[in-house]
């Protein structure tokens, strides 16, 4: 009977240590994300919105812009050539990433100013929703935008 108890609390012992270094590591990992998401937003402000938006893809990254879907990189990259954008910017207010540590998901609200055709300003302002899948180097890129 002893022996039962004692196996009993060893493996509550593990299991309780188990929990918690998964759940440090999915922190770890939103933590990750989180500085993908400001990294990505700072670089649309110092290198504007084509670059960040081509660095911060994953090859086969698909975009949904005016309910059409732009798939992959190369894509991606032709669709925001010459695009004139004042300013876009956005802040995650949930982040969210799987057990196992290779994809997760942001969301939040983004503000962007920009020349219409008639060279007049407007804004626009909603709700973003971004997956990020962690690539072979470590690094997160987005999947879907």
């Amino acid at each position: 009977m002893k022996n039962i108890i004692l196996v009993g609390i060893l493996l509550l012992t593990i299991t309780s240590c188990k929990t918690k270094s998964n759940a440090d590591l999915i922190e770890k990992w939103k933590q990750e994300i989180l500085e993908s998401e400001e990294n990505f937003a700072l670089m649309v402000q110092n290198e504007g919105i084509h670059n960040a938006f081509v660095a911060f893809a994953s090859e086969d990254a698909v975009l949904m812009r005016n309910d059409k879907i732009i798939k992959g990189k190369k894509a991606i990259d032709e669709h925001y050539k010459g695009v004139n954008t004042k300013s876009l910017t956005w802040i995650a207010d949930f982040i969210e990433v799987s057990n196992s540590g290779d994809l997760g998901y942001t969301y939040g609200t983004y503000h962007f100013t920009y020349k219409d055709s008639l060279g007049n300003e407007q804004t626009d302002s909603g709700i973003f929703h971004t997956v990020w899948k962690r690539q072979i180097d470590g690094s997160w890129k987005y999947v879907w935008d």
